[in-house]
This record gives C-alpha cells, structure tokens and sequence, in this order.
C-alpha cells in the first residue's frame, strides 16, 4: 500500500508538471501572438506614415508642376497676344500707308481743289485714320486683356479640379492602404487563431494521453497488487492449513489421553461403587455365600469394565475419526470462502476500474466538447470583431470621400460663383496649348 501511495503521488507530480509546462508553453503563445499582432499594428501605422510623407511630396510636387504649367501656359498665351498685337500693328501701318497713297493720288487727280485745303482735308483723314486705328488697337488689346484673365481664370479652375483629382487618388490610396493593412491584420489574427486551436488541441491530447497512461500503469498496480494480495492470503491459508494438518497428531493424541483419562476416571468412580456394593452384600450375606457374591461381583465388574472400555476404545476411534473429517471439511470450507472472497474482490477491483476509465472517457469527451465549444465562441467573437472592424472602415470610407467631395464641390462652386461674379460666365470648355516636350 506504501508503495501504492508513493506511485499515486508520483502520478500526481507528473500531471502537475506536465500541466505547468503546458501552461508556460500557451503563454508564451500567447505573447509571441501579441507580439506578432503588435508588429503588424506597427508596421500598419508606419506604412500610413511613409503613405501621408510621400502624398505630401507628391501634393507639392504636382502644386510646383501646375504652377509651372500655369506659367508656361500664360507666357504663351502672352508671346501668342504680343504675336498678334505685332502683326495687328503691321497691318495698320500697311492700310495706314495704302490709304494715305489713295488719298494722295486722288488729290493730285483734284486740280480743282486748292493746295491748303488738300492739305487740311489730307490732315483730317489722316486724324480720323489714326482715331479708328488707335481704337482698333484698344479694342484689340482689351480683348486680348479680357482673353488673358479669363484664360488664367480657368487655368486656375483647371488646377483646382487637377488638385481635387489628385485628393481624390491619394485619399482612395490611403483608404485602399487602410483596408490592405487591416485584411492583413485580420488575416494574422485567424491565423494566430488557428494556431492557437491546433495547440489548445495538442495540449489536451498530451495531457488525456499521459492520463490514459497513468491510469493504465495505476490499474496495471492494482491488478497486480490484487494479485500478490490472492497469493499471499492463499500461501497464509496454505500455511494454517499445513500446520493444523502436523498439529493433528498431536490434538489427537491429547483427545485420547483425555478420554484416557475420563475412563480412568470412571474406573476409579466404578472401583468405588463395587467396593461399596461388595462391602454392603456382605454385610447382608451369610458368611458362607460370601464367596460366591465376591466371585460374581467380580465377574460382573470386570464385564461392566471391558464393556465400557470397549466403549471408550469406540469414542476414541469415533472422535479420531471424526476429527479428521471435520478438519478437512473446515479446511475446504475455508478455501471455498477464500476462493469466493478473492473472487468478489477481484471482480469488485474490476468493477472499479472500468467505472473509473468510463468517468475518464466521460471526463475526456467533456474536455473535448468544451474546447470546441471555447474555440467556436472565441471565433465567433473574432468574426464578429472582423466584421465590425470592416463595417467602421467602410463607415471611415465613407464619411471620408464624402466630406472631401462635399468640400470640393463647394470649393469648386464658390469659384465658380465668383468666376460669374467677375464675369468670366463657363470656364469648363476652355482649351490650352499643350507643352511641348521635344
């Protein structure tokens, strides 16, 4: 039984040990999971940062690059004017000169007309020439002027819908890298899940197997306890049984001295009652017959004395006899009640330990069930926790591109307003040379 105990003990040590490693191992899952998970948050937000630092040199590249545009443009439409008013101005020269030459040849026609008067009429046409030219050239350049601003009006429209565009790429960008990083995270997340299942179920094989062993090697104890235990009250039986067979002889032998005895003792009580008897016939006989009476008294005692001699002789053999039929008889008796008590304690210890290894199937087929039930709640919980997070992001999605189109198109309609208001009216469908790039 010590050694029962100290086995059970051992067992015990060995679940605990095995329970303390397997409890070390799940939390340094655990934290290599979070660590994981926190290195992937991490990387998340300096994948944002890098994204907001490059938008941002791309915001102020692409504003210096408009600007330059804007410029090339305008310097353009400038030369473009300066080519124009150049050879506007040629052009009146040319009419300027044609009509003067007209206008010289029909007077040296006139021989009518005095000289002064040629002159005055020449100078007034060359006054009026020069009004309508001069008037022509400042409708001219406010055209041009009117050209020039409404075109540098829509340049800046232009780049107004150029930057909203551009608002527009790096805010889906930056949305789509939201999403991207976040199906990352949660693709780790059923990862380290699934891990974290295939572990949980390791864990609980290791240990129901080490039950199953040890509750084998305990039962294999048992049995084999149980069996030295049969052994040893059957060698115990066997030993009482043998050495009642060698004390016989001798319980016999003090059985017949005591019977001995007894009849010795009747003897005695026999002697006593023929010397009273012999005394008293005697007495009461006449003295000649006394000698008959002695020899029939005799006869008559020593009759009685083999007779009960030979009766004592037959309780003597009854009682040898019957002694030894009773040890045996007692003897099997006590072996039929050992064997049918072994018996009863073995199927009891058989009994037992199939109650015992159900309890544990039952035990093990409840662990199980709750793991899959702990592991199906717990993924229904990263799902649920998934799904909200997606639903938040397009929620995000949402609100962002519409306060960034609702604050475009109000942008676009205050300028667009204050274009009217200035006079410009549709600066949608305005074209610009484009630049060219050889």
């Amino acid at each position: 039984m010590s050694g029962y105990k100290r086995m059970r003990r051992q067992h015990q040590k060995q679940l605990i040990a095995l329970e303390n490693r397997l409890k070390a191992e799940m939390d340094e899952h655990r934290l290599r999971l979070q660590k994981e998970l926190e290195t992937q948050v991490n990387n998340t937000y300096i994948e944002l940062e890098r994204l907001a630092k490059r938008h941002a040199a791309q915001t102020d590249k692409e504003m210096k690059s408009v600007s330059a545009e804007e410029r090339r443009i305008q310097q353009q439409i400038v030369a473009q004017q300066k080519k124009e008013l150049t050879a506007f101005l040629e052009n009146q020269k040319k009419e300027y000169r044609l009509c003067k030459e007209k206008v010289k040849e029909e007077m040296n026609e006139d021989l009518c007309t005095p000289k002064e008067e040629k002159q005055e009429r020449l100078s007034r046409h060359k006054e009026t020439m020069q009004r309508s030219q001069a008037e022509e050239e400042a409708h001219l350049l406010a055209q041009q002027r009117l050209v020039y601003d409404r075109s540098c009006r829509a340049l800046k429209r232009r780049s107004v819908v150029r930057r909203h565009e551009f608002e527009q790429e790096q805010l889906r960008e930056e949305l789509n890298k939201k999403r991207t990083q976040k199906e990352m995270e949660h693709a780790l997340m059923i990862r380290q899940d699934e891990s974290t299942q295939d572990l949980e179920r390791r864990q609980l094989q290791m240990l129901q197997k080490l039950r199953v062993e040890l509750m084998r090697l305990q039962h294999q104890t048992e049995l084999e306890n149980q069996e030295e235990y049969n052994n040893r009250r059957q060698r115990e039986l066997h030993r009482k049984h043998s050495l009642e067979q060698r004390q016989q002889p001798r319980n016999l032998k003090m059985l017949e001295m005591q019977i001995k005895k007894q009849f010795q003792d009747t003897c005695k009580v026999q002697n006593k009652q023929y010397k009273a008897l012999r005394n008293h016939q005697l007495e009461v006989s006449p003295k000649g017959d006394h000698k008959t009476i002695l020899k029939s008294l005799k006869e008559e005692q020593t009759r009685k004395l083999a007779v009960l001699a030979e009766q004592y002789e037959q309780s003597i053999n009854e009682m040898m006899a019957s002694q030894a039929m009773r040890l045996e008889a007692e003897q099997e008796t006590e072996c039929q009640a050992l064997k049918q008590q072994l018996k009863q304690e073995m199927e009891l210890l058989d009994a037992y330990q199939s109650k015992t290894k159900s309890q544990m199937d039952a035990q093990y087929e409840r662990e199980q069930q709750k793991l899959e039930q702990k592991v199906s709640i717990r993924r229904a919980h990263l799902e649920q926790k998934i799904e909200e997070e997606l639903a938040a992001l397009q929620k995000e999605r949402t609100e962002k591109i519409k306060q960034l189109l609702e604050r475009q198109d109000r942008e676009i309609s205050a300028f667009d307003s204050e274009s009217r208001s200035l006079g410009f009216g549709s600066l949608g469908s305005l074209d610009f040379p484009k630049e060219d790039n050889r």
